[in-house]
């Protein structure tokens, strides 16, 4: 359990913090004592830095240089001392215009245009897990005759998805008895999730379908490969050369394992999923991340809704010297408008 530290402590790794995170250099005590609202000598900012030190807070990498944030120290910072930013109108309104829903229709779109908005704002890299067709519940399935013979399948979910096929019917159907078909389907499926669809529920429906109309067969392949489908695996990514620009990632070691990282989009969506959670905001530094590819970096996370129902997962993913007030208040935003947009699309 983190300790609570005394008000002075606490202004001192604030300072180190803060400065470690513009400067990406070690902070030495000239420059807390510069920053410090309290006035205090060198030689007491040095005492209470080596305390930190001691309580894990502080890291020393060399004898002579300041000292940086320790994975704890940023930990308590992030859950005590940050404060969040203020947006600059620029970054407001680059939200706002790029994720209008008056100006897209497709919820790809509205996603990868989040991922752009989201790295630029950041200046970090942005992931995003475009929504599941599974995870979406059968909102209405629509059948529309194109002619005597073929009708065209409509299959839409709560969540927006839209699937058709053109089929054919073994036979001419009057209105009412394509009518019949889709009051039934709807009535039996309404808000059941495509995973619940399963095979065994398919074959009900069409033998109590079948014993009433005997007629189309065909009306339920759109269910069925639905069904079958692979598992869709989306993930947006933006801004994947931000975390190379990092001076922690001027490895070539290291450089060469996150794109590797990049490349592999099942890790990645297994990473946004894993760190999914009804929070509002998660926040993972270093080691508490559990994929081993990423724990030298902080990812934040959070949750995109429409109705109330969660779509996916959007991520930030950088080196722990991350300016965590800026990020937080950079997606709390981006999730409000996404939410929005998705709503309203």
């Amino acid at each position: 359990m983190t300790a609570v530290l005394n008000e002075r402590k606490e202004q001192i790794l604030r300072a180190v913090v803060v400065n470690y995170i513009k400067t990406a250099e070690p902070v030495g005590s000239r420059t807390v004592a510069r920053t410090h609202p309290g006035g205090l000598s060198s030689a007491t900012i040095r005492n209470e830095m080596a305390d930190l030190e001691e309580m894990g807070y502080l890291v020393q990498p060399h004898t002579s240089a300041g000292r940086i944030p320790s994975q704890r120290g940023y930990r308590y910072y992030v859950d005590n001392l940050m404060d969040l930013n203020e947006l600059s109108e620029d970054v407001e309104e680059k939200i706002s215009s790029s994720l209008s829903a008056g100006k897209m229709r497709e919820i790809e779109q509205i996603i990868m245009n989040s991922t752009r908005v989201l790295s630029t704002a950041t200046n970090q890299t942005s992931l995003i897990m475009g929504p599941q067709f599974k995870k979406s519940a059968f909102h209405q399935l629509r059948i529309l005759p194109l002619d005597e013979k073929r009708g065209l399948v409509v299959l839409i979910t709560d969540t927006g998805f839209i699937k058709n096929k053109v089929i054919d019917f073994q036979h001419q159907l009057s209105q009412s008895e394509l009518q019949q078909v889709v009051s039934y389907l709807n009535q039996k499926l309404y808000g059941l999730t495509i995973d619940q669809v399963t095979t065994s529920l398919i074959n009900e429906l069409k033998r109590d379908l079948f014993r009433r109309l005997e007629i189309l067969e065909q009306a339920f392949i759109l269910l069925e490969e639905s069904l079958k489908e692979e598992k869709q695996i989306r993930v947006f990514l933006g801004g994947t050369t931000n975390i190379l620009n990092q001076p922690e990632f001027k490895d070539v070691d290291k450089i060469r394992r996150m794109l590797n990282l990049f490349e592999q989009e099942p890790l990645l969506f297994k990473i946004l999923e894993d760190n999914s959670s009804e929070d509002d905001i998660v926040v993972r530094i270093g080691s508490e991340n559990e994929f081993e590819d990423i724990k030298e970096c902080t990812l934040i996370t959070a949750n995109y809704r429409i109705h109330d129902k969660t779509l996916g997962t959007l991520g930030v993913l950088g080196p722990t010297r991350m300016d965590y007030g800026k990020v937080i208040s950079v997606m709390r935003r981006l999730v409000n408008q996404l939410n929005q947009s998705l709503s309203s699309s």
